[in-house]
């Protein structure tokens, strides 16, 4: 049997929408082919894009709370400067405090040594004077005694 007869047999009538047994072999041949490509592209590439998409939310979830762990360390360390220039300043002050009150103790220590000193020499000053007056005074009276000794002699 050959097949040129039937390919040259005429086009039925009917035209687009003519209900034979090739509408349902297309649907079926889509179904089939629908569940194919499903099984062997569709399903692998939604496993990739599923397990993408899972790694983007695992980085993304790990990326905030790295950032919130950045941020409170930050938050941390800005709390530990403050605290440190605090206490920088007071130390500061301190010693500013014990410098003013060494400077005003040596201070006081030298005008007492002063005091002392200028005392100490004036009293040694009126001892001399006081020692140089009597010596003045035994002198003049020696020549005082002197002096009446030879007018009386006279």
């Amino acid at each position: 049997m050959s097949w040129f007869p039937l390919a040259e047999a005429p086009v039925p009538e009917g035209g687009l929408f003519d209900f034979d047994a090739t509408l349902p072999l297309m649907a079926v041949q889509v179904v089939i082919l629908t569940f194919i490509l499903n099984k062997l592209f569709f399903q692998p590439v939604g496993k990739v894009v599923e397990e993408r998409e899972g790694f983007v939310t695992t980085s993304h979830k790990d990326a905030k709370e790295r950032l919130a762990r950045v941020q409170r360390l930050e938050q941390d360390l800005k709390a530990r400067l403050q605290q440190a220039r605090h206490d920088a300043q007071a130390v500061v002050a301190a010693a500013e405090d014990e410098v003013a009150m060494l400077h005003k103790a040596a201070l006081a220590e030298a005008k007492a040594s002063a005091t002392r000193l200028r005392e100490q020499a004036r009293a040694e000053i009126d001892a001399q004077r006081s020692e140089a007056d009597a010596v003045l005074a035994k002198e003049s009276r020696q020549l005082a005694d002197l002096i009446i000794r030879r007018l009386v002699t006279f």
